[in-house]
C-alpha cells in the first residue's frame, strides 16, 4: 500500500477543507462542465500522486489533470507536497514525475514565451498592462509571471485561491477580499466583488486549460534533434560580449538529454574558458541544464528556449543565491559555410591608424587573405594577423573623414549586418542598469550581489544626448564610486551598504544583521549612488564623462522557494 493515503488528512488539508466551506463562491466562479481534463497516463505518477488526488475512469486525476505548468511550476508543486504534506518521495521518482508532467501537461512555447522572465530568473520590473486589477491582486505577493506560466480550467484557478487562503490567511487583507464600503452606500467602488472573484474570472478567461498554442504544440512536440556544433554569442554585464563553439551531444539513455561541451572566449580580454554541462530538454523545447568550468568550479543554471525550427536556441545561464549573476546567450546552429557573430571592439574611431579587430565566427578558414574582408566604406584591411576557423584578427585604418554610421561586415564570404560602427568621439556614457538591488549577507543569509558596467554612447544623427537615436558603442573601463542618496538629515548610508570595486563595478554588500557602530543599532540597509567616470582616449586631460545609478542595499530574502534548484 502506498505509504502517502493517510497523509492525505493532514492538517493543512482541514485549512483548505474550512476555506472551501466558508467562501464556496470564490472557488468554483466558473464550472468545468465543458472542461476534458488530461489523462494521467504514467505509473509512477499514479502510484505516488493517487491516494490524494484521486483517478477516474477516464484516467483523469483530481487537481493535476486540470492544470498545465513548466518543469519550475510542478517541481514547486512537489516540493509543497513534501515539505508541507509529509509525502514520501525518493529524487529519482520526484524527477521522474516532473518529467512527466512537464511534456504531457505543460506549457507550449507561444505560451510561455510572453514571461520567459520569470523563468530566466531576471530582475525585470515588469508591468502586466493586460489587467491592472489582477495584476495588483497577484503582485502582493508573487511576480505575475508565477501566474503567466500556469494554465488552469475556472475551478483551479478557484482552488489555488483557496490554496492561498488556507497557507497565508492575511492574503485577505492584503489582496483577496474587498475592504471598502458596502454596496449603494457612499464612498462603494462601482464594482464591489472581491478581487479574488475578479481575478478567478479573469484568469479563467486569459489562462485556460484548453488553448489552441497547447492543443496544436501536443499533436507535433518530440524530443529536439539538436546534436551538433553551435556558435554562441553571449554578453554579460560588466564583461562584455562573449563568443564561442558549444559541442553537443546526444545521450545514449534518453532522447531528451544532452551533454555538452563549450569554448567560450571574452572579447574585450581574450580569456578563454571550456565549460562542460549536462541538460533535459522538456516539452521538446525547455532547456533546463546546468555546467562547470573544467575543474569542476563556477556552476552556472542554463535555461533556454530551443526554437522550432532548431536552428537557434537562447536564455540566460545564470548563478548567485539570487541568481543575480550571469549573461544572456544565443546558440546559432552551424553547417557547413563560414558564419560571423561579431567584432570586438564594435565601434571604430575615425582616424584610427593600426586598430586591431578581431571578427568571430564560424567555419572561417586558417587562411585568410585581407580582400576577403570588408569592414565598410572607409576602412581599409592592412593586413591578416591570425585565423583560426573561430575568428580572425585584421589590422584596419579607418579614414579621417570615414561616415558616421553603422557598418556591415564580411569575411570568407560571409556577412553580417550593422556588425560594426564609425564615431567621431563619445559623447556621453550610461551606466547600466539603471537601478540595482544588492542583499545585505555574510553573517546568517547569503549576500545578493550587483554588477555594474559604464557603456559609451554617441550622439546619433539628431546631435543631442539622451535621446533614441543615441549608438551604444560598448563597454568602456571606468572608475568607480559611491555617492551619498541623501534622502533624509545627516544620511549615513555610505559608511555602511557595502562596497564597489574602483575597477570593475562589482557591488558587495554588508553584512545582515544589527550593526553596533550605527546609530540606533540598525543594519546596514540603505540607498546610494553609484558613480562611474570616463576619461575618453585622446581627449584633452581634464575632459571626463560622468554617469550614475541608484543602488538600493535591503534585506535578505528570508522566505523563498526555489523551484528552480535541482531541475534537471
Amino acid at each position: 500500500m502506498n505509504t502517502n493515503t493517510m497523509k492525505c488528512l493532514s492538517p493543512t488539508y482541514a485549512i483548505l477543507g474550512l476555506v472551501v466551506l466558508l467562501y464556496p463562491t470564490a472557488l468554483y466562479a466558473q464550472s468545468d462542465v465543458d472542461t476534458q481534463g488530461t489523462p494521467i497516463e504514467n505509473d509512477l505518477v499514479v502510484e505516488n500522486c493517487a491516494s490524494c488526488h484521486a483517478q477516474d475512469d477516464s484516467g483523469r486525476m483530481t487537481r493535476l489533470s486540470y492544470m498545465r505548468k513548466t518543469p519550475e511550476g510542478w517541481q514547486t508543486s512537489i516540493r509543497r507536497m513534501v515539505s508541507l504534506n509529509d509525502v514520501d518521495l525518493d529524487p529519482a521518482s520526484a524527477r521522474g514525475i516532473v518529467r512527466y508532467l512537464s511534456n504531457q501537461h505543460g506549457i507550449a512555447p507561444g505560451e510561455l514565451r510572453p514571461a520567459l522572465f520569470e523563468v530566466e530568473r531576471r530582475m525585470d520590473d515588469f508591468v502586466y498592462e493586460a489587467d491592472e486589477e489582477t495584476e495588483t491582486t497577484c503582485t502582493q505577493c508573487h511576480s505575475m509571471g508565477r501566474v503567466m506560466t500556469q494554465r488552469r480550467s475556472g475551478e483551479e484557478w478557484g482552488l489555488l485561491i483557496a490554496m492561498h487562503r488556507g497557507y497565508y490567511p492575511l492574503s485577505d487583507f492584503q489582496a483577496f477580499r474587498y475592504m471598502g464600503s458596502p454596496t449603494g452606500t457612499p464612498g462603494a467602488a462601482d464594482d464591489t466583488r472581491h478581487p479574488m472573484d475578479k481575478a478567478i474570472e479573469y484568469l479563467s478567461e486569459e489562462f485556460p486549460l484548453e488553448t489552441p498554442e497547447w492543443t496544436d504544440w501536443s499533436a507535433t512536440m518530440q524530443p529536439p534533434q539538436i546534436a551538433g556544433r553551435w556558435a554562441v554569442l553571449a554578453v554579460q554585464p560588466g564583461y562584455g560580449r562573449i563568443f564561442g563553439e558549444m559541442v553537443i551531444e546526444a545521450s545514449e539513455d534518453a532522447s531528451d538529454e544532452f551533454e555538452t561541451s563549450t569554448i567560450l572566449t571574452y572579447a574585450r580580454s581574450g580569456n578563454t574558458v571550456l565549460r562542460r554541462g549536462s541538460s533535459i530538454v522538456y516539452t521538446g523545447y525547455q532547456w533546463r541544464g546546468s555546467s562547470f568550468l573544467g575543474n569542476g568550479q563556477d556552476p552556472l543554471r542554463e535555461v533556454l528556449f530551443v526554437e522550432r525550427d532548431w536552428q537557434q536556441i537562447s536564455g540566460r545561464w545564470f548563478t548567485g543565491d539570487y541568481d543575480e549573476l550571469g549573461f544572456d546567450i544565443e546558440l546559432h546552429r552551424v553547417g557547413n559555410d563560414p558564419m560571423i557573430l561579431g567584432m570586438e571592439p564594435r565601434a571604430l574611431q575615425a582616424g584610427s591608424i593600426g586598430q586591431a579587430v578581431r571578427i568571430f565566427g564560424a567555419n572561417l578558414p586558417e587562411t585568410l587573405d585581407p580582400e576577403a574582408v570588408d569592414l565598410g566604406p572607409g576602412i581599409t584591411v592592412q593586413r591578416v594577423v591570425g585565423s583560426d576557423g573561430y575568428s580572425a584578427t585584421v589590422i584596419v585604418d579607418i579614414a579621417e573623414d570615414a561616415s558616421i554610421g553603422p557598418r556591415d561586415i564580411s569575411a570568407a564570404g560571409a556577412r553580417r549586418p550593422e556588425t560594426g560602427f564609425v564615431y567621431d568621439q563619445i559623447h556621453s556614457i550610461r551606466v547600466n542598469p539603471e537601478w540595482g538591488m544588492a542583499r545585505l549577507g555574510g553573517a546568517r543569509m547569503p549576500r545578493g550581489y550587483v554588477q555594474f558596467e559604464a557603456r559609451a554612447y554617441h550622439d546619433g544623427t539628431d546631435g543631442r544626448t539622451g535621446t533614441d537615436d543615441d549608438v551604444d558603442l560598448g563597454i568602456v573601463d571606468a572608475t568607480w564610486i559611491l555617492e551619498e542618496y541623501s534622502a533624509t538629515f545627516d544620511d549615513d548610508d555610505i559608511d555602511f551598504v557595502g562596497e564597489i570595486d574602483a575597477q570593475t563595478g562589482f557591488f558587495t554588500p554588508a553584512e545582515d544583521g544589527p550593526n553596533s557602530e550605527r546609530s540606533g543599532n540598525r543594519n546596514n540597509v540603505g540607498d546610494v549612488w553609484v558613480v562611474a567616470d570616463f576619461s575618453p582616449p585622446g581627449a584633452q586631460t581634464d575632459r571626463s564623462l560622468s554617469a550614475r545609478a541608484h543602488l538600493i542595499s535591503t534585506v535578505p530574502l528570508y522566505m523563498r522557494w526555489d523551484p528552480w534548484g535541482d531541475v534537471p
